[in-house]
This record gives structure tokens, C-alpha cells and sequence, in this order.
């Protein structure tokens, strides 16, 4: 008798036990998907607070715990480009992930190392909220014309150039000319189609034909500002027997701002002496979309987010789109959450989370796109309006802007300019041994350019703004890292330019195009970078997430 009630107690028992441990499980799920207990209070604030939200659901329908085609994949993290210059750092940095798993978990996170952080360009009047929408064509026809007449001038103080002269005068003898090249038409620039436009003091502003069937090597795009040697007999064409395409490297452009200007973004952190050895940076870059195309669930910001936690950089770099427009949700408006909201709590909140996870020493950067439905569009662009108490470790520069962390001069464009020059650009390379590197010719035409956006007109549905701040596109120095996220291929190079064979005349800038964090519905690419105090001393990786 004792044994069939021993029988029948047990039979009562185990369903009971079995949803204790389903239930145990779940809650395991949900404290391995936060990073902390107040990250999942937040969570739960949220969904308590947002009637929009139901359980995890958005309007897709699709529920948080659903195995969504980003959570199946495969492979994560693997390194899809490597560049090192330090082979030493590589050979410590292999030798320290040989560890097992377990003693990686038990080991001891090393301490973060704060950075410096200033950003110029505060002054030009992109700030949150700024009135747009003003851009007139005296205004456009002023900035490209001073364009002109700074390249000019800068060729000219340069000693290697003769003073411009007005290309549309016909002359037997050899001219120097100053320019914007222009396409003669509705479509793209060919050999029959390319014009020279002077400035209002040399020209008036008028333009002439431009032939360069003399030259074996150029790369030309409508809105490139170029030098022109060659001579005009006839007056209506200049036949060009020498083609200038860089700015000076010993000239600059206007001083970004006076140093009274320029806003620490951490003031906690005392500037760094200009005469001491430049410090180290490491640094993670990604650029947006940050969640599939299937969903709003923002998977790969999370990974990404994770991630940075075991790597411990300096500085996290995140470049919009955050809210992407291009987004199937977005387009149709089948979602039930505001725009802004998503962000809040969907971006802003999970970086809110890693700041407070790696301590006041981090330092996050977050730069909107013209793609973000949450914010102007319009470029260049106002920075994101963070909250007062976040502003110490969560900062927000204008699109485009140049930023200074431990001396290394980082410029930023979130614009898509390599896709936009791709489509427009005219190039002939007939010498021998000539570079066939297109990626790194459209990086160094920003460059050389000086200029985060030299192309004009823009590519259609660019809402490019002359009358709010012409000169934050300006690039006054050359860059030690130039980040150009783009929908081309990923890619980390060293980009050498000036004319001369000697270091001295040598300048280097590391280009980075980071990829799309995510794309369709599986995960992308970011870089994982360490700069060493010079453009040609760095560790890069571009990580497949």
C-alpha cells in the first residue's frame, strides 16, 4: 500500500517540478539578456509605461523570443579584413586569446583608459533644433565660388603654381587656371561633356569647354575643383596639359575655431600636452542600420554593445542611421511607437546600459545620418539632443565633424560620398603601373578635396543646405582617421598623398568604411581599430558580426 501511494505522490509532484524549472529557465534567459539589474527594471518600466509594446511584441507581430534569422546564424565575430602595423601587439593580442573559455570568464576585465574627446565645429550653428530649409542660390553660388578662390589663393602661396588666370580668353601661350568642373548636360560626365568654371574675380563665373585627351591619367567628378595648365587658341576650349587635383598640403584652410571655442566633451579629463609622445587609441566603429530588416528588435546593437564589453575600447564610435527610414516598418508606418521613442528606448537606453556597465571613463560618440526618421533632414546635419545627465560619457557631434581623442584627429561623415562620387566619377589611368584601387581614389578625393562633400550638384535626395553651414563640409587638416561609412564594400587603408618621393612630403590618413552593422536580415560588419600615435602604425580588423 505504500508503494502505490509513494506512486501516486509522485505523479502529482513531477508536472509541478517540471514548470518550476521551465520557470527557472525563463527567468535565466532573462537575466543572461540584460546586462544588469537596472537595465531589466528599465526593461520592465518600459513595457509597464508603453502601451505600445506588448510582452516584447512590436507591430510586426514577431515576438521578442522568436528565433529570428539573425539569432540563427552561425558564425559570429569573424574577422573579414586584418591590417597590422604592430606585429609585436598582434602576436600578445593571439597569445592572450588562447586562453579557454573558463579563464577568460574568471580572468579579471583589464581597466578602462579614459581618452580625451574635443569636437570642432561647435560654432558654425549646428545645434539641436537650428532652423533650416533657408539655402537660397546666392547662397550656393557664394560657397562654390569661395571654394574656387581658396584653392586658388592655396595653389598660388604654394610657389609650384602661377597666379590663376581667366581660362575663357583664347591665347597661344601656356595658362594656368583655377576651376570647378562641371557637366555640360542631364547625365554623366564624358569626354565631350566636361566644363571649366572660373570664379567671379578670374571669369567672371562663366565656364569653357575642358578637353583632356593629352592627359593619360586623371579622375574627375562634377563639383571637383582642379588646376588646369594648358592653352585655349580659339577662346571657347582649354586643352589641358597638366591636371592639378589636390589641395596644398602645407596650406590649410580657415582654422576650424578658435580654441576658446572648441567643447571638451569630457570635462573631467585635463588636456593633453601637445609636446609629449602621442597616446594610444583604440576605438570601435559601426554605422547603422542597427536591427534586420525583419524586425525592430535591435539584435545586432546588442551584440555589438556585448562585445564592446569584453574588447574595452577607448572609444565606441556609433554612426546613424539608428531609426533608419529605409526601414519596411518605418516606410509604412506599421509601427505603434513614436520615432523618437524608439530611440529612447531602444538605442539610447541599451547605450545608456554599456556606459554604465564599463564605467565613467568610456566614452560613446552617437552621429545621426540624413536616414535617421527621428531627426532634421537636412546636411550637414545638427547633433542628436542628448539628456543633460548622460552628456559625460554619451556625446553627440554634428554630421559631418572632425573630433580630437588623445591627439588623434578623427573626421566623421555619416553621408554616403563614396557611393554618391562612384556614380559620377570620370577616370582614365593609361601609365603603367597605375593603381587600380577605386575604393582608396574615392577616399582620397575627399581628402584632397578638403571637403566631406565636394561633389555639386549633389546626388539626388541629398538635402544639402548652403545657408545653414557651408564651412562645417570644409576639412581645414588632413585627418589622422577619416571614417566614410558607406553601403560599398568594407574597408580599412592607409591613403598616402602629396606629389613628392620623400617622407616630408608625404601625408597619411587611415580610411575607414565600416560597413553596415546590419544587412537584410543578417548581421554586417564594424572595425575594430588601435592607433598608435601615426596613420601607418595601427591594428584593424573589419569584424563580420
Amino acid at each position: 500500500m505504500w508503494s502505490w501511494i509513494a506512486a501516486w505522490l509522485s505523479c502529482l509532484i513531477k508536472p509541478i517540478i517540471r514548470i518550476l524549472n521551465d520557470e527557472n529557465e525563463d527567468l535565466n534567459e532573462d537575466i543572461l539578456k540584460t546586462p544588469n539589474g537596472k537595465s531589466q527594471s528599465l526593461h520592465k518600466e518600459r513595457l509597464d509605461l508603453t502601451p505600445y509594446t506588448n510582452g516584447g511584441l512590436f507591430s510586426s507581430g514577431k515576438p521578442s523570443k522568436h528565433e529570428t534569422p539573425f539569432g540563427q546564424r552561425t558564425e559570429k565575430f569573424v574577422v573579414r579584413f586584418n591590417i597590422n602595423s604592430m606585429p609585436d601587439m598582434v602576436t600578445a593580442e593571439k597569445e592572450d586569446n588562447s586562453e579557454n573559455d573558463e579563464d577568460a570568464i574568471i580572468k579579471k576585465v583589464r581597466p578602462l583608459q579614459g581618452c580625451s574627446l574635443t569636437v570642432h565645429g561647435s560654432g558654425f550653428g549646428l545645434e539641436p533644433n537650428c532652423r533650416f530649409m533657408y539655402d537660397k542660390d546666392e547662397d550656393r553660388f557664394n560657397a562654390l565660388d569661395n571654394r574656387i578662390m581658396r584653392h586658388a589663393k592655396a595653389l598660388a602661396a604654394s610657389g609650384l603654381y602661377e597666379e590663376a588666370v581667366d581660362p575663357t580668353v583664347a591665347s597661344q601661350r601656356s595658362m594656368f587656371a583655377v576651376g570647378m568642373i562641371y557637366c555640360d548636360g542631364e547625365g554623366h560626365l564624358n569626354d565631350k561633356s566636361i566644363l571649366l568654371q572660373s570664379s567671379i574675380a578670374h571669369s567672371g563665373g562663366q565656364r569653357v569647354r575642358l578637353e583632356l585627351q593629352n592627359l593619360s591619367q586623371f579622375s574627375i567628378f562634377p563639383g571637383q575643383v582642379v588646376g588646369i595648365e594648358g592653352h585655349n587658341p580659339s577662346g571657347h576650349c582649354l586643352i589641358a596639359s597638366k591636371f592639378v587635383d589636390s589641395f596644398p598640403l602645407s596650406a590649410t584652410i580657415d582654422p576650424i575655431l578658435p580654441p576658446a571655442k572648441k567643447i571638451a566633451l569630457n570635462h573631467d579629463v585635463q588636456p593633453i600636452n601637445q609636446s609629449s609622445t602621442p597616446s594610444e587609441l583604440s576605438m570601435i566603429i559601426a554605422s547603422g542600420p542597427y536591427t534586420t530588416t525583419d524586425n525592430l528588435l535591435f539584435e545586432p546593437l546588442t551584440e555589438l554593445l556585448a562585445y564592446a564589453k569584453r574588447k574595452v575600447p577607448q572609444l565606441l564610435i556609433l554612426l546613424g542611421p539608428f531609426v533608419d527610414s529605409e526601414h519596411s516598418d518605418i516606410k509604412r508606418g506599421t509601427v505603434e511607437m513614436s520615432f523618437e521613442e524608439i530611440f529612447k528606448f531602444e538605442v539610447l537606453r541599451r547605450v545608456q546600459n554599456y556606459a554604465e556597465h564599463m564605467g565613467p571613463d568610456a566614452r560613446v560618440l552617437l552621429m545621426p545620418s540624413t536616414r535617421d526618421a527621428n531627426h532634421d533632414f537636412v546636411f550637414p546635419q545638427p547633433p542628436f539632443d542628448i539628456p543633460s545627465d548622460l552628456k559625460l560619457q554619451i556625446s553627440s557631434p554634428p554630421n559631418p565633424c572632425i573630433l580630437e581623442a588623445n591627439q588623434a584627429k578623427i573626421a566623421c561623415c555619416t553621408m554616403d560620398i563614396l557611393r554618391h562620387l562612384s556614380g559620377e566619377e570620370l577616370s582614365r589611368n593609361l601609365t603603367k603601373g597605375g593603381t587600380n584601387d577605386r575604393l582608396s581614389t574615392l577616399a582620397s578625393h575627399i581628402l584632397r578635396q578638403r571637403s566631406f562633400y565636394p561633389l555639386y550638384p549633389p546626388a539626388e535626395g541629398v538635402p544639402l543646405d548652403f545657408s545653414l553651414a557651408p564651412q562645417a563640409l570644409d576639412i581645414s587638416v588632413i585627418p589622422d582617421i577619416l571614417i566614410l561609412p558607406s553601403d560599398m564594400k568594407h574597408f580599412v587603408k592607409v591613403i598616402s598623398l602629396g606629389e613628392g618621393g620623400s617622407e616630408e612630403e608625404q601625408a597619411r590618413c587611415v580610411c575607414v568604411n565600416p560597413g553596415r552593422l546590419a544587412k537584410g536580415e543578417g548581421g554586417g560588419t564594424f572595425v575594430e581599430l588601435n592607433y598608435f600615435g601615426r596613420p601607418d602604425q595601427i591594428n584593424a580588423s573589419v569584424v563580420s558580426i
